[in-house]
């Protein structure tokens, strides 16, 4: 796997999905990791075709209040959906979100473990999950990182992987407004490497390894074997 093969992986065309792609891209077997922006403005139409993509979990780290006004659209029973928070969530607690993106990053990782550790938990299963949260960029870029590293992908490829959100997001030429849950006008900026590397140095500075952040959190030794076995075919 290469820099130029993660580039090359194609978005997805599914309308109103944006940067909707194959996050293996190599790295895992074809079909496996996906990752997008939130499902909710998916059509019936749209859900037909996101069930050719044969996802089997759908992992949704928004807050409670974010689902409440935006919810992803009902998969039927064969598509297992999982609520799991990335960052305090504004129905149970005070905790504030940082604004600032260099901030925001070192934060998730330090509120994100069990969220991150679910996912991981999802893939190792062997069964095609899609990660989302909003936007599709910081919670479920750094989600989509830590699932990257362990299977063995450099941090100079992971980045290049990240840095992809900008083009399926629209952001390649800076921030672009929007709409939130709640009606409020705000910014969506571009991501940046600085900010994913500092988020990943947050996770050595605080457990020493990504596997302790990941066994400090509830994963197990077998369930991180078994996800850096399912490399390609």
């Amino acid at each position: 796997m290469t820099e130029t093969d993660i580039a090359a992986a194609p978005f997805l065309d599914l309308p109103d999905v944006p940067n909707l792609r194959d996050a293996g891209a190599g790295v895992y077997r074809p079909g496996l990791l996906f990752r997008s922006s939130s499902l909710n403005r998916l059509t019936a139409e749209g859900v037909s075709r996101f069930a050719e993509l044969g996802i089997r979990t759908v992992i949704d780290l928004r807050s409670t209040v974010e689902i409440a006004n935006w919810p992803d659209p009902a998969f039927g029973e064969e598509v297992r959906y999982l609520h799991l928070p990335m960052l305090p969530d504004p129905a149970t607690t005070d905790r504030v979100w940082p604004e600032d993106q260099a901030a925001l990053y070192p934060f998730m990782a330090e509120t994100g473990g069990i969220a991150i550790v679910a996912a991981v938990r999802a893939l190792a299963a062997g069964t095609p999950v899609l990660v989302h949260c909003a936007v599709g960029k910081d919670r479920t870029g750094l989600t989509i990182a830590v699932l990257q590293t362990l299977a063995g992908l450099s941090e100079a490829e992971v980045v290049v992987d990240f840095l992809r959100s900008n083009v399926g997001l629209g952001l390649d030429k800076g921030p672009v407004s929007y709409l939130d849950e709640a009606g409020v006008e705000r910014l969506s900026r571009p991501v940046d490497a600085v900010h994913l590397r500092a988020a990943l140095a947050r996770i050595h500075e605080l457990h020493g390894s990504l596997d302790a952040y990941l066994l400090n959190h509830g994963a197990t030794a077998d369930e991180l074997a078994a996800l850096r076995a399912l490399g390609p075919a």
